[in-house]
């Protein structure tokens, strides 16, 4: 199995990053570009074969390890 695992920065946290991703748009001419929020994309292959522990398994290691839960929200997705 194959879990993919989307991490973002929840509402009303500052992102730096997406500013800056914001600038540098606007440099390159790129208009009506609003506000851009950037997080990160984790695949991870899974010898699990049961789905539903699959998902226990990452969302315990969204928690523990991968996403910082007091800013950042995840979504975790599983592909047999």
């Amino acid at each position: 199995m194959k879990a993919k695992i989307h991490v973002t920065l929840k509402n009303g946290v500052l992102d730096p990053q997406g500013k800056a991703v914001s600038h540098a748009l606007g440099a390159l001419g790129f208009e009506g570009v609003g506000d851009v929020r950037q997080g990160k994309y984790i695949e991870v292959d899974l010898t699990e074969t049961d789905e539903a522990k699959a998902r226990e398994d990452v969302d315990a290691m969204c928690r523990r390890l991968l996403a910082n839960t007091v800013i950042e929200n995840y979504k975790i997705e599983i592909k047999a």
